[in-house]
This record gives C-alpha cells, structure tokens and sequence, in this order.
C-alpha cells in the first residue's frame, strides 16, 4: 500500500486552483482515484482528504455500527460533506470557496500527509498544530507501540 507522507506547500491562485503534489497524485491513482475526497475535519481547522479506495474503507466500517446510534450518525455526517475534488490535466484541484474559508486559506495550502489520507491545512495554522503536537508527545513521553513482540538481544546482560 502507497502512503501520504511529509508535507507540501503549494500556492492557491485566484480561482482557487492549487497543484496537488506529485507524490499525493501517484498514491491517489492507486487508490482507484481521479480526484480527491475531501470533507471539513471535526478536529481541525482543516479538510480530511483522501481517494476513492479510503472512503470505501470508511462505509465499510458504517455498515458495522448499529444504524441508528450516535455513532453512527457522527460518521455517516462524514459523507453528507463530502465533497470530491477533479485533478485538472494538470494536477490541480479547485478549492471551493466555503471550503477556503473553513480553513483560513488565502494564497498557500499545506499538504499534510497522514498514511492512508492527508490534510490540507493553511500552512502557519499547520506548523503551530504540529509543533504543539510535537511538545505533547515529547511531554508525556509518548512512543510507538511495537506490533509484534521484542525478541532479546543475544548476548545482552539483564
């Protein structure tokens, strides 16, 4: 599986066109897209971007949750926002308006990759987010768990 990775910082012109960058454009491809599906993130002041194949993975996991529970509903109002987003011959996506405003963009956007999706952010807000994502985990210690047990070095003193 192709991921999302580092970040990008691509300028917007005036109507709204910006160029996805070449690598998200490759991984998207693979993922069955021509575009991007897009919708305003809960969390952030940012859209939650991903292809075709992802939200497919997402409706499959609504199909598990019990129709009519709240968390349900908080999931399923993922896709009444979504909005898919054309790559141009040339790369670019149209950020509509409604959305560039959600996300405080006026002339650049960051893309923000995240494994299986992306973000797209206005790039000062992003910096300071994940800054203040950094000196979190750096405070509570944070590391990532291992998936399969730690075998021990040979020849090690306990």
């Amino acid at each position: 599986m192709r991921l999302f990775l580092s970040t990008y910082v691509n300028k917007v012109d005036r109507k709204g066109r910006v160029s996805v960058p070449a690598p998200f454009r490759t991984v998207l491809s693979g993922q069955n897209s021509s575009g991007i599906l897009t919708f305003r993130s809960f969390k952030h002041n940012a859209l939650d971007c991903s292809g075709l194949d992802r939200v497919q993975e997402m409706a499959a996991q609504l199909d598990t949750i019990p129709e009519f529970s709240e968390e349900y509903e908080n999931l399923a109002a993922l896709f009444a926002d979504m909005k898919t987003l054309p790559l141009d011959s040339e790369g670019r996506i149209i950020l509509p308006e409604d959305l560039l405003q959600f996300v405080g963009i006026t002339d650049s956007v960051a893309f923000v990759g995240q494994g299986k999706n992306f973000q797209i952010w206005e790039p000062a807000a992003q910096e300071a987010h994940q800054e203040a994502r950094r000196q979190s985990a750096r405070a509570s210690g944070f590391t990532l768990p291992t998936s399969r047990p730690v075998a021990p070095i040979v020849g090690a003193t306990p």
